[in-house]
């Protein structure tokens, strides 16, 4: 997961991240940062992810948890 977060932070262009976080709030969201995390969750957890719960995560905590189901 520490691998996860650090690529997190190079993502959404920010030195530190919150669970709390809201991803849409991020001046760094857009449809680049949101195929990173589908790249990301794959390489990492071997996980495909969709858009849609991407955007339904809403946030760093529930992005976490999506990717560790």
């Amino acid at each position: 997961m520490e691998e996860f977060e650090e690529k997190l932070l190079d993502i959404f262009e920010v030195d530190t991240l919150n669970d709390d976080d809201i991803m849409e709030d991020m001046e760094a969201w857009d449809s680049l940062a949101i195929i990173s995390i589908i790249a990301l969750a794959g390489s990492i957890f071997n996980k495909q992810l969709s858009v849609a719960e991407i955007k339904n995560a809403k946030t760093i905590g529930n992005l976490k948890k999506l990717v560790n189901n």
